[in-house]
Parts: structure tokens; C-alpha cells; sequence
């Protein structure tokens, strides 16, 4: 027995190729591992335009994706004759890559057009799959009919958690248009400096946020008439919207979410209609999703949809497969359980911080919390005993953490507990790589790809990784090899049963409650201070938060301004999570000798209790 044909596009030549499917996903012979030496195409360097020309005659068989690779140069043009190559313990699937993101959420919709799609947490309002794709395509009409928005345009979206986010996102996919995200506590310094770089033309946001948008952009809010406001932009689209003509490829940009990657300031991550389609894909598609997520159940959106995390493992998926999807515009334990136990939330995805006010609360036991079936951990590690705390909280949940970075689409790997046909776990890890891709650990002063139980620096390579950082090729050729590898930056092993266990980090960034902080930025900001010679930041150790930024500070020949001058200093300029915690007064900042700040000695410091 077969499945009906299917269009594909062969591996070698980029042409379409028809392929009766067998019953089941291609399989490996031996799942988790393959050592191989026949080089691979780069992904993401060919674009696959939606109308090509005729295969040539003979074609050679259809392999499993991304068949081979070895024989490979690294970073450091060290050459490798092996290269140890990880991959999921579920067998890859077929991914429709060609359709733009929107068509994609939207595939199945017929099955489930008149359930509860958004729930409004803050008001009760419910807003069905029909409702939310109408108001996807009004909002994409008003946008170009009353905005003038464009294909390839770029949309701010300065929100807290609403409908609004996701009508707007949607709307945008629809045009062609691309959408960047931001906080809508940035200062109105880096809001401008995102606005300038992204190139925004027109910035969706709540009326009190307004006033810190200093750029010269279209300004729409969700809530008053003193700007456009977002109900008009919806009748503007008609009560049977018209769109414009658009061809969107699939290696078209959609998302622009801003990182630190690995290191330096942030930068604008270029996330495009494949990518994101295979991301999800990857999380909640096939016979045996790594992430079962299904119709009937109602997901707590309580993590920032500005964050990529949210945007993707939350929003994309769970439209994907017809869940509810319960907004609440901003994280309060109280209310939190409150709305598990009024909408019987059955999927609770969180980060440590939320994780840990839930297992301390002293009001857990006054509410119902048993409908959650899953209990989805990421953003920053989570130790065991809070792995412990959870469970005696939350017996019937199934506990288990993912591992992602915005420029890895974001999710690298997944706990197979979450699977609709689960595996065992181990506490720690961060699950195993996602499906239709790969993963390898390098050794990083060699560049050489190490074997099972071995630390190194984490890889991973398919069709859902960034195109690239946004005007910058050098960030971008940094991060990417010539490969097509994603570099992380994070240390981690691969175990015997195929999860990953991360253990260190190699980039500088610090993570505030999930949140990144770039030492440069603030390390720009304090040098740029007339009594300040010289400045490092590096992250301190922090039971609420994870981590928080500290300051190691050289006084200016003659100066004696205070910690409480640098820290006032900086707080005028940055958003509350970016704000400097402490300060230590030191002579020097160790350094080696091309000038790289030695911020391993500075962490030592910190843990020996001598910070200067």
C-alpha cells in the first residue's frame, strides 16, 4: 500500500520530482548516529523558485534527506575524515515547504474552522479559527490599503501578548511583508535603533507605549483614537478583504526577531517562510509528533509572543493543529492558575523563573491544577531539583525541556517525552535533535566533530536555520560555515540514548529570566562614560533570575564616581532586564593579548567571592 503521489524537489538537481510515498517516513537503519562521506549540497543556498523547468530525463533515486556529509572542512579549514552526525530517534517526515507560513497554519483548517482559536485571558473574549483568519486577511487589506504596506516591507510589532499580535503576524505573512518583533518596555533609544535597522515602515503598538516612538514611522494602536487605531485598519480591509497579487518564495523573509547571537550587539535574525513551516513541522507534524499538541487542547500563552520561543513552540504550533490558544498579556502566579483551572489548560509551556514561582507558590493547593498534561521548559536550563519540585506540584503533568536559539528557528532539540508515542527521559537533558535535521559536537580549538559522551560546541544544520543575520554578512559567516552548520556558541554531549546535555557556554551572552543580555551593548555604554577607563560585563549567578548582569569597572585618573552613579547611569538606557545589578571597582580587565577581555577569570572571581 502507498500514499497518494507527492511533489518533492530532488536534492541534487532542485527540479520537482513525483514520489508515491511509502506507508511510513523513511527510516535509518541505525537512528541517532551515521558516519558517512559523500558531501551534501548546502541548505539555504539554492532557492527553490515556484516554477521550474522540466526534470531532465533520469534522475537518480530520491535519498533520505540530508544523506550524507563528511570529508567536510571546519571553521578552521582543519580536515576531517569522519564526521560523527546526530539525528532524531523519530524517523523524518514530508514538510510542505512550498507554502507561504500563513497557508501553512491555515492547511487543516476546514477540520476545525469553528473552534476556539485565541482566548483573551484579560477580557474572555474567544475568537474561533474562522474569526482569526478573516481577521488575519482584513488586517493584511487595511495595512496595504490604508498604509500603503508592500511586499517585503517591515512591520514592528511593539505588543504585549494579544490578538492583536497574532492577526498582525498573520497579516503580514499574507503580503509578503516581514514581520520584527520588539519588547514593549525597550527604552526609546533601542526601540529606534530596531526601527532604523530593520527598516520598519509602520509600528503596531499599545497607545501607551506610543509616546517613546521617536522615529519617523506610521504609528497604529491597539487601544485609542489619538493614532490610527487597529479596529479601523480592520475595516479598511473590508468585510470581504481583496489582497494583493503576491509570489512569495519560500526562502522569503517573514520573521525578523533580534539577537546577540553569539556575541556582540543584536542583530536582525532573518527567519523565512520555510524555515519557520519546517520548525513547526518538525515540533508538531507526522504520524508520531516529537510535540503532541492536538484540537483538543488549550495552550497557556503566557511567555512573550515577542519572543521567539512563544512566537513559534506556542503561537505557529498550536494554530498548526487546532488548539486554543489563552493569551495572557502578562505573567501574575495568582491569575495564571486561575486560568488553568477556568479553561482546563492542558499544555503550560514556561521558562525557569515561572517554573519556580509556581513550585514555591504558597497558593498552588487552593486551585485545580490537574488538566496539565505537559509542562514545556526552555530559554535557560533547568536544574533537577527544580525538575523535582515541579513534578510533586504537578503529578499528572509530563515535565521535560527543549533546547533553541532565534537563529536555529529557534527549536534544536525536544524532549521525547512530549512525543504522541513518548520515550523515556533523563533529568537534565535537553531532549534529543528535532526531525529533518542534524546535529554534530566539535571540538572548537579543532574544529573536529567528536563522538557520543564527548563536550563540545553544539551544531545543527536543515532548512529551518536563519538565512542569515540581516546586513551582515560577516555575523552571519561567523555563526554559518560554509557547511551550512549553525555554530551555537552553548558546550553540551550527546549521551548513548541520542539527548543532549548542555554544560557550558562559549558566548558571551547572559540570560536574564530567558532574556538576552550582550555584554558589548552595555560594555558600549559604560566606556562611553568620561569616568570610566575601562569595563567588562559578565553574568553573576541569581536565584530568581538565572543570571544578571555585573560590571567590573576602571575609574578614570582622578575619578570617584560610585556604583550607584554607573547604575542610575545605565538604567536611563536600557530596558529593566538589561540593567546592571552590581559593580566591582578593579585596576584592570584582564585581557589576552589581542585585546579579548578574559571574562573566565572574571566569572572565577565571582565564585570565589573576590570580585576584584
Amino acid at each position: 500500500m502507498t500514499c497518494p503521489p507527492v511533489l518533492l524537489y530532488h536534492h541534487l538537481t532542485n527540479y520537482p520530482c513525483i514520489f508515491n510515498l511509502p506507508p511510513t517516513p523513511l527510516n535509518y537503519p541505525n537512528p541517532g548516529e551515521r558516519k558517512n562521506k559523500r558531501k551534501l549540497p548546502l541548505p539555504n543556498t539554492h532557492p527553490i523558485p515556484l516554477f521550474l523547468p522540466p526534470p531532465p530525463p533520469e534522475i537518480p533515486p530520491f535519498p533520505p534527506p540530508f544523506q550524507a556529509t563528511a570529508a567536510m572542512e571546519s571553521q578552521n579549514n582543519h580536515h576531517l575524515d569522519d564526521e560523527f552526525i546526530f539525528r532524531s530517534k523519530l524517523p523524518d517526515i514530508y514538510i510542505p515547504q512550498h507554502l507561504p507560513l500563513h497557508s501553512y497554519c491555515f492547511e487543516n483548517i476546514s477540520q476545525f474552522a469553528d473552534k476556539p482559536c485565541l482566548i483573551d485571558g484579560a477580557t474572555g473574549t474567544t475568537h474561533t479559527y474562522a474569526d482569526v483568519e478573516l481577521a488575519s486577511r482584513r488586517v493584511a487589506a487595511g495595512l496595504h490599503n490604508e498604509l500603503g504596506i508592500q511586499q517585503g516591507d517591515v512591520i514592528m510589532l511593539l505588543l504585549h501578548n494579544s490578538p492583536e499580535f497574532v492577526f498582525s503576524f498573520l497579516a503580514a505573512s499574507h503580503l509578503g511583508a516581514v514581520v520584527t518583533t520588539a519588547n514593549p518596555f525597550y527604552t526609546p533609544v533601542e526601540i529606534a535603533k530596531q526601527i532604523a535597522a530593520s527598516k520598519a515602515k509602520v509600528v503596531i503598538t499599545h497607545s501607551n507605549f506610543a509616546e517613546k516612538i521617536k522615529s519617523e514611522v506610521k504609528i497604529v494602536t491597539i487601544d485609542d483614537a489619538l493614532f490610527l487605531k487597529f479596529s479601523d485598519l480592520v475595516k479598511g480591509g473590508g468585510i470581504d478583504p481583496i489582497l494583493p497579487a503576491v509570489k512569495i518564495n519560500p526562502d522569503d523573509v517573514v520573521a525578523l526577531p533580534y539577537s546577540s547571537g553569539t556575541t556582540g550587539l543584536p542583530k536582525g535574525v532573518m527567519l523565512t517562510h520555510r524555515g519557520l513551516v519546517t520548525s513547526v513541522a518538525q515540533q508538531v507534524d507526522g504520524e508520531n509528533p516529537n510535540l503532541y499538541f492536538h484540537r483538543d487542547d488549550v495552550i497557556l500563552c503566557v511567555l512573550p509572543l515577542f519572543h521567539i520561543y512563544s512566537l513559534n513552540s506556542i503561537m505557529l504550533c498550536g494554530l498548526r493543529v487546532g488548539a486554543a490558544i489563552l493569551i495572557m498579556p502578562k505573567f501574575e502566579i495568582g491569575a495564571l492558575m486561575g486560568l488553568v483551572e477556568r479553561y482546563k489548560v492542558t499544555i503550560a509551556p514556561f521558562v525557569p523563573p515561572i517554573v519556580l514561582a509556581i513550585a514555591k507558590s504558597p497558593e498552588i493547593d487552593r486551585y485545580d491544577l490537574s488538566s496539565i498534561r505537559m509542562v514545556m521548559s526552555g530559554a535557560a536550563p533547568m536544574g533537577k531539583e527544580l525538575e523535582d519540585a515541579v513534578r510533586a506540584k504537578l503529578p499528572n503533568a509530563t515535565l521535560g525541556q527543549g533546547y533553541g536559539m532565534t537563529e536555529a528557528g529557534p527549536v534544536l532539540s525536544m524532549c521525547l517525552a512530549f512525543a504522541k508515542e513518548p520515550f523515556d527521559i533523563k533529568s537534565g537533558a535537553c531532549g534529543t535533535v528535532v526531525r529533518n535535521a542534524e546535529m554534530k559536537i566539535v571540538d572548537p580549538p579543532t574544529g573536529t566533530s567528536l563522538p557520543r559522551n564527548q563536550a563540545g560546541e553544539i551544531c545543527i544544520r536543515g532548512s529551518q536555520i536563519m538565512k542569515g543575520y540581516l546586513n551582515d554578512p560577516e555575523a552571519t559567516a561567523n555563526t554559518m560555515d560554509k557547511e551550512g552548520w549553525l555554530h551555537t556558541g552553548d558546550i553540551g554531549y550527546i549521551d548513548d540514548d541520542s539527548e543532549l546535555f548542555i554544560v557550558d557556554r562559549l558566548k558571551e551572552l547572559i540570560k536574564y529570566k530567558g532574556f538576552q543580555v550582550a555584554p558589548a551593548e552595555l560594555e558600549a555604554m559604560l566606556l562611553a562614560h568620561p569616568n570610566i577607563s575601562d569595563a567588562a560585563v559578565v553574568p553573576m549567578k541569581d536565584e530568581s533570575a538565572g543570571e544578571v548582569p555585573v560590571a567590573f569597572v576602571v575609574r578614570s585618573n582622578g575619578s570617584k564616581i560610585s556604583e550607584d552613579e554607573i547604575r542610575q547611569y545605565i538604567s536611563k538606557q536600557v530596558i529593566f532586564y538589561k540593567r546592571i545589578s552590581r559593580v566591582f571597582f578593579t585596576d584592570s580587565i584582564p585581557k589576552a593579548p589581542s585585546g579579548k577581555i578574559l571574562r573566565k577569570d572574571l566569572r572565577a572571581r565571582l565564585v570565589v567571592g573576590i570580585p576584584a
